[in-house]
């Protein structure tokens, strides 16, 4: 299997003038903040129970769910004081289909000049859905699959929710107005020797872009631990994505998740990585508060107003204080690290709040994998190409 090699002294230095080059970037968008993504949660409700569900999302509807009238009357001022062109509405949930009054609500949206995707668990997609997808000039949809029939069901406990989903994909790709029909795949214990029947499925719906990331801990997912990987699973994972990458088949993307260091940096996702929550992203959540990234853990302190009693563009451009300045830590090992500014405490959804230190580091995965103690099975090859490890620097 073709692995990652580490990368020569003269591209890590490219890699590294890039990096500065963000880092600069980044601090200047810390007094300049532009709104690329604004994330509508229009439902904490959910068909689905995920075991990994970062909004631990349930069955039922909350009683604060935020109304109609409130979305649009919100959008409307966001449209009168941006460009709503250069504003992608990501419509998420819950499972956002369950909301009755969707379509109408982005009907309006596109109306004002906003494009708009969602991202869904495909249990409810059929020819009649579709239809209104098309009417209301939905542009992308991300689909989630994580692992094979069996698998995946389990994983989301909905038995018989994998024909479903596939059939629905299958009708997505045959409207030449949507856009792109991305499938994602939550990587985990449960389905990382499934991943290459995957990719091969995945071809085969003659879908074109694959988003393929770790499970991470947070939501649901601290509580069945049991599914994150461990180092060797990162290392496997990061593998596989570089591997299939350079297959040129499909688009296969790691996205936006963590800083991988730099012999690692662009090898895995098309750009550099930065945490984008409060500089580019912003978010209404189901109940109205003014959020970033929804993925963030939804500590009261960090809710930055509600629509119901606030005005979303006075709060984007006065508030947001906590995520727009570099970070502080009180972990030694981030202090001490080379790499500390590119990292920038790395993504916010992972971010330890009350230690004030990352939850996740690429850097120390890859140092706990390649530790003796550490490892229970070695692995003889003859091939130089196999000996060849994931280097963070």
């Amino acid at each position: 299997m073709a692995v990652v090699k580490k990368a020569s002294d003269e591209l890590k230095e490219i890699r590294k003038q890039n990096m500065e080059e963000v880092f600069e970037y980044r601090k200047y968008l810390y007094d300049h903040p532009r709104l690329y993504h604004l994330f509508l949660e229009v439902t904490s409700r959910c068909n689905a129970r995920c075991e990994h569900c970062g909004s631990s999302c349930g069955y039922e509807k909350p009683k604060n769910e935020i109304s109609k009238e409130k979305l649009m009357e919100t959008l409307k001022e966001v449209a009168d004081h941006y460009d709503a062109s250069s504003i992608l509405l990501n419509v998420t949930g819950g499972e956002p289909f369950l909301r009755k009054d969707l379509f109408e609500i982005m009907d309006y949206a596109v109306s004002l000049g906003f494009k708009w995707g969602i991202t869904s668990n495909g249990i409810l997609i059929d020819e009649k859905l579709v239809r209104k997808m098309v009417k209301s000039k939905m542009s992308t949809i991300s689909i989630s699959i994580d692992g094979l029939r069996e698998t995946h069901e389990s994983f989301r406990k909905v038995p018989g929710a994998w024909d479903k989903i596939i059939n629905g994909i299958k009708l997505m790709l045959k409207e030449p107005s949507i856009e792109c029909v991305q499938v994602t795949t939550v990587a985990n214990k449960k389905n990382m020797h499934e991943l290459e029947e995957l990719y091969r499925i995945v071809q085969e719906l003659g879908i074109k872009y694959w988003r393929v990331v770790n499970c991470d801990p947070i939501g649901r997912a601290k509580n069945n631990d049991h599914i994150l990987l461990d180092p060797k699973g990162y290392r496997d994972l990061f593998k596989f994505i570089y591997e299939k990458r350079n297959e040129g088949k499909i688009v296969v993307d790691y996205g936006c998740s963590h800083y991988l260091g730099l012999n690692t940096e662009k090898e895995l996702r098309d750009n550099y990585f930065f945490c984008m929550t409060g500089l580019y992203v912003g978010s209404i959540l189901s109940n109205g508060d003014i959020f970033v990234c929804p993925n963030v853990e939804r500590r009261p302190e960090l809710i930055q107003g509600n629509i119901n009693t606030d005005s979303f563009v006075d709060v984007w451009e006065n508030k947001f204080k906590e995520f727009r300045h570099e970070r502080r830590t009180s972990c030694k090992s981030c202090l001490n690290c080379s790499h500390w500014k590119y990292c920038g405490g790395d993504s916010f959804h992972t971010f330890n709040f009350d230690d004030n230190k990352p939850n996740i580091c690429i850097k120390k995965i890859y140092r706990e994998e390649k530790d003796p103690k550490k490892t229970t099975k070695k692995v003889k090859s003859t091939k130089k190409e196999t000996e060849e490890r994931f280097v963070f620097e």
